[in-house]
């Protein structure tokens, strides 16, 4: 790779993935096949990411509401639950909502606000502020939280989600009741057994249930965790990661993602003679600075990666030695004792100096968000993402 050129991203096409396609040998002939028309090579130490969607596609790991509804009817056998803290969310949320409702006579909903976990709005900040209530310490029903904000539609997506999710409930024929409260607990004063919808605190939210006296607690990745009725499953996620599929069916996280990436990684090794990295990326861990909305509904960014992908960032900051250890040096000496400080640099730069600024971050969440971005959500065609050149460094 030139002096010249740093981290490049390359979105590469593939075709159009279904059930029982050989996601291995497409993975690894796109890459090879791109690197050969495009005229660039493949190195040591490149990485390929790949969505999760597609190797969920090529498994078909799916479920359908019906199998989901079966699972939650053996969960809570009486029939009647809370459900709390679920992301706003038609893509993410809407259809495990509808199979959730098929599965018993009523749901007690319980919303975060003003905010969900991810950071959808249900409540405008400015609304809210307005106000008298204390979003930390009030429980409010239906009708005190119509009469303190009023209808609220998404930023991005227009609808109000109070309004929607009922609707999803009722249309699925259980009885829907929506409460508002931040403070898990809450929900015991309604139904001592509950389903817990959050993905990122969903352990310590079980927890508190537990400590406060509830029944019965389930969290998401408890759900469809093992095939029912010749369903797909996830023994780890359960239903987290899931998104819609059709209107009465969810895509779940993939399984057997180790092997997958090892697989691939052995054939790109005997193909090419190179040693690549390999990851499967779901969200990436960005945050939207308008609405800031945090991207991650998956549970992880990435559920499996080569052992090379493992760790952290350990980089010194360029312009911290340039503006302090080398401040009186320029040009040619400068650059010098700077790839000279690189080069000599600890293998563990935490807690020093020169490592000031920098994103200690672990390595798969910054190419899982890397490659997001490169492969987009929608019709770019490119659930496979080539990085070259990441591991790099001005002294390279």
């Amino acid at each position: 790779m030139s002096k010249y050129i740093g981290t490049i991203s390359r979105g590469i096409k593939t075709p159009i993935i279904q059930e029982g396609d050989d996601i291995v040998k497409i993975v690894v002939d796109s890459v090879v096949e791109a690197s050969e028309n495009s005229g660039f090579d493949l190195n040591d130490r490149d990485i390929v990411g790949i969505t999760e969607a597609v190797i969920a596609r090529a498994q078909g790991n799916y479920i359908t509401t019906e199998q989901l509804a079966v699972d939650i009817k053996n969960k809570f056998p009486g029939g009647e639950i809370g459900l709390i803290f679920p992301i706003t969310s038609r893509n993410r949320f809407a259809v495990c909502l509808k199979g959730i409702a098929m599965g018993v006579k009523k749901i007690t909903l319980m919303l975060s606000y003003p905010s969900d976990e991810v950071g959808n709005r249900l409540v405008p900040h400015e609304k809210l502020e307005k106000s008298n209530v204390n979003p930390y310490s009030d429980v409010l029903n239906e009708k005190q939280f119509r009469e303190a904000f009023g209808y609220n539609k998404h930023f991005f997506t227009g609808v109000d989600y109070v309004e929607y999710y009922k609707n999803v409930i009722q249309e699925a024929g259980a009885e829907a009741e929506i409460i508002f409260a931040n403070n898990p607990a809450a929900i015991l004063q309604y139904n001592k057994n509950v389903l817990c919808a959050d993905i990122h605190t969903r352990k310590r939210t079980k927890q508190c249930l537990l400590n406060n006296g509830a029944k019965t607690v389930y969290t998401l990745d408890e759900l469809m965790n093992k095939p029912i009725n010749g369903s797909g499953y996830n023994a780890e996620y359960g239903i987290l990661g899931s998104n819609l599929s059709t209107e009465d069916k969810l895509k779940l996280f993939p399984i057997n993602c180790e092997k997958i990436v090892k697989d691939i990684q052995s054939s790109f090794k005997e193909k090419t003679g190179k040693n690549i990295e390999v990851m499967i990326y779901g969200d990436g861990a960005l945050k939207d600075p308008v609405e800031h909305i945090w991207e991650l509904a998956d549970p992880v960014v990435s559920p499996a990666y080569t052992e090379g992908l493992e760790g952290v960032p350990n980089e010194i900051k360029i312009k911290y030695l340039a503006d302090n250890d080398f401040s009186n040096l320029s040009g040619e000496e400068l650059k010098n004792a700077i790839t000279d400080r690189i080069k000599n640099k600890s293998s563990n730069l935490k807690g020093d100096r020169t490592s000031l600024g920098t994103t200690p971050r672990k390595l798969t969440d910054l190419l899982g968000s890397l490659c997001d971005l490169t492969s987009g959500s929608g019709d770019k065609g490119t659930p496979v993402v080539l990085i070259q050149g990441y591991f790099d460094n001005y002294a390279t």
